[in-house]
């Protein structure tokens, strides 16, 4: 059940596209392992995989990097996936207690001061490092959360949206329907609904009930 390919990329990860599309992604960073940015169409080059992900697998001990079909393939019939050298091949998924990507800790602080905005969606920001993240960017630089609930508020540079903090927004409610609320507001539906249609995931007529402090 672990393995990628039966779920469908959602709204969400289609807008994400529609933002490297117009050159407006500097970075996509998720702790998802599933893939559905790749899948999406999100480039790897734009992609920060802070958990890893089962694109690919490498053995444990010399490094030797394998295909995810290969470890599919192997586990799927029952066989422990083995690289040539006779030691386990895993894919580059991160466990609990291991060191997160070189990548990860390589671009954040590279991308975090150059962006100029910053969008956070479907997370609960209990993990870390990642969940500190949102403090690594500017003090001038707005945020805005899309969630089902408020996160990231109690740690040192987390969100505040209190009336007298100009740069944090939130939407709150399911993160598709967030997200034709914001697609909506910048014109982009149109857009978003010719995505989604190719991907046999057609839009709503209308987002559901979403909170907004935007």
């Amino acid at each position: 059940e672990l393995f990628p390919g039966k779920l469908k990329p959602t709204i969400t990860h289609h807008f994400i596209r529609i933002l490297q599309s117009r050159g407006l992604l500097l970075r996509n960073y998720t702790q998802n392992i599933d893939t559905l940015e790749r899948v999406a169409g999100i480039d790897p080059d734009s992609l920060v995989e802070a958990h890893g992900s089962f694109a690919c697998a490498h053995c444990i001990g010399c490094r030797k990097e394998y295909t995810a079909d290969h470890v599919k393939e192997e586990a799927f019939n029952d066989r422990v996936p083995r690289c040539s050298c006779g030691i386990l091949v895993k894919p580059d998924i991160v466990f609990f207690g291991e060191q997160l990507p070189h990548r990860f800790y390589q671009m954040y602080r590279k991308d975090f001061s150059s962006c100029d905005l910053l969008i956070v969606m479907g997370t609960s920001l209990k993990v870390q490092p990642f969940a500190s993240l949102i403090a690594q960017c500017p003090p001038c630089i707005p945020r805005l959360l899309t969630n089902r609930e408020e996160v990231g508020t109690e740690h040192p540079g987390g969100f505040n949206f209190s009336s007298e903090n100009s740069r944090d927004f939130k939407l709150l409610g399911n993160c598709d329907d967030a997200i034709y609320y914001l697609a909506e507001s910048l014109g982009w539906l149109s857009e978003l609904r010719g995505v989604c249609d190719a991907w046999g995931r057609p839009l709503p007529c209308s987002s559901t009930s979403t909170s907004t402090d935007v």
